[in-house]
C-alpha cells in the first residue's frame, strides 16, 4: 500500500516530496534516489498511469490534483499512458546502484519501460 513509509519527514513535507518525484519521473522518464524513495515513487507513478488509462473526467481531475505540472498531467495522458494501454502493471523498473558516497545509502534509478 503506498503511502506507509514514513521516509523521516513530517506528512506534508513527504507529500509534497513524493508528488514532485513522480512528477518529475513521467517528465523526465527516469530518476536516481534511494531505494525506499523509488519504491514509493513506483507504487505511487503506476497508481496514476492506471487511472490516467481511462481518461474521464472524474480521472483527470484526479491527475490534475496530484501532479504538480499541467504539462506532465497531459503528457501523461496523451502519450504515456495509451503506450501501456495493453499492460496491467509494472509500468516502472528499479535497478539498484552503488551506494551514496556521502552517507553511504543505498541508491537506485528508477525508470519508466
Amino acid at each position: 500500500m503506498p503511502g506507509t513509509r514514513k521516509l523521516g519527514r513530517p506528512t506534508a513535507h513527504r507529500t509534497a516530496m513524493l508528488r514532485a518525484m513522480v512528477t518529475f519521473l513521467l517528465e523526465k522518464g527516469r530518476i536516481e534516489t534511494t531505494v525506499t524513495r523509488a519504491k514509493e515513487v513506483r507504487s505511487l507513478t503506476e497508481k496514476m498511469i492506471t487511472i490516467a488509462k481511462n481518461p474521464t473526467l472524474a480521472n483527470k481531475r484526479m491527475i490534475y490534483s496530484f501532479v504538480t505540472k499541467e504539462s506532465v498531467a497531459k503528457k501523461l495522458f496523451d502519450e504515456i499512458a495509451p503506450k501501456y494501454a495493453e499492460r496491467n502493471g509494472g509500468y516502472c523498473r528499479i535497478i539498484k546502484t552503488e551506494a551514496r558516497r556521502g552517507d553511504a545509502a543505498e541508491m537506485a534509478i528508477i525508470t519508466l519501460i
